[in-house]
């Protein structure tokens, strides 16, 4: 995991020092919308209308924050409106790759080789980590947004009147719950699981780990009386939830060291990430080979050999239980 600095690739892990050993993770930097007319979302700039074939998005089958997108691609039916290209599940002192031998599908756009020449061919002294998922257009030949939570709000409601889907996975009278579980959700879990397995002190993982297992049990409560996070009616809340719980056991629980329990043996949670996984779609998005291998080969300060583990076997197509 390297970043950009003033346009220039620097093989660089996060530094922690100044942290007490705690991972912070960066923000997001370029947040422009796409939406329905072309006016400007909550920020950036306006300009950016939906249109069928006019943006591309750039993922990691790996990643998390870029599977979001994913999913949203399928349930809102985006596919023939948004391309896609995949990077190389290994990440090494060059970042994401688009190496074909390796998984990728290549850069269709441009043919880059690294994920980090399409952020300087967007700005050419760009500062900053190369990080996916990217939204970019071609129209206008620049980056749209590499912040995933908005990403997925854009696919929720800017093509609707293109493609005639009117599902809403941010529903305006759920809004305040859908706000309040994201936020629980986002730093103590989505993050949460990086914030273990990055820190660099005892101290900073120990604090993360409880925290993490506190609010995946508040969670499974919750789920003992919901059929989804804030209720009857499935949202972005669960859909942002579901890509951590999905790489849980076959990643986190092992190589980041979140070893308390397994996902398996939180009765509601595991149905509930079984039920999510086989939603018409979305088991397509799945790509267990690419989480494994990027996390286990990837990540080499952690696990140095680059071993990835055989197990664990796990059937998410197995009944889940929660009609």
């Amino acid at each position: 995991m390297g970043l950009l600095v003033k346009g220039e690739w620097k093989d660089r892990w996060y530094e922690t020092d100044k942290s007490g050993g705690e991972f912070e993770r960066e923000a997001a930097q370029l947040r422009n919308w796409v939406t329905a007319d072309g006016s400007a979302g909550p920020s950036g700039e306006s300009g950016f209308q939906a249109e069928k074939g006019r943006y591309h998005l750039y993922v990691s089958l790996a990643c998390p924050w870029a599977h979001r997108t994913l999913i949203f691609r399928k349930l809102k039916a985006l596919e023939d409106y948004i391309t896609v290209s995949v990077v190389s599940p290994y990440m090494h002192e060059h970042g994401w790759t688009f190496n074909q031998e390796e998984g990728s599908s290549g850069d269709a756009l441009f043919g880059s080789e690294f994920l980090y020449e399409v952020y300087t061919r967007n700005r050419g002294d760009y500062s900053g980590r190369v990080t996916v998922p990217v939204l970019w257009d071609k129209q206008r030949n620049c980056i749209v947004s590499n912040e995933s939570s908005e990403i997925i709000r854009m696919f929720n409601t800017a093509f609707n009147d293109l493609t005639g889907d009117d599902q809403d996975f941010y529903p305006e009278d759920l809004r305040g719950d859908i706000e309040a579980t994201n936020a629980l959700v986002y730093e103590n879990v989505n993050n949460g699981v990086y914030r273990a397995g990055f820190a660099t002190s005892k101290n900073a993982y120990e604090a993360a780990y409880h925290r993490l297992f506190e609010v995946l049990e508040q969670l499974e409560r919750r789920l003992a009386d919901n059929r989804y996070l804030t209720g009857d009616r499935i949202t972005e809340a669960d859909w942002r939830l579901f890509t951590t719980l999905v790489r849980f056991d076959p990643v986190y629980h092992g190589h980041f060291k979140c070893n308390k329990q397994r996902l398996a043996d939180y009765p509601n949670l595991w149905g509930y990430v079984r039920e999510l996984y086989q939603w018409p779609g979305v088991a397509e998005t799945v790509d267990f080979h690419h989480i494994k291998t990027h996390y286990y080969a990837s990540h080499l300060n952690i696990n140095p050999t680059g071993i990835v583990p055989v197990g664990p076997e796990l059937d998410y197509a197995a009944p889940h239980g929660r009609g």
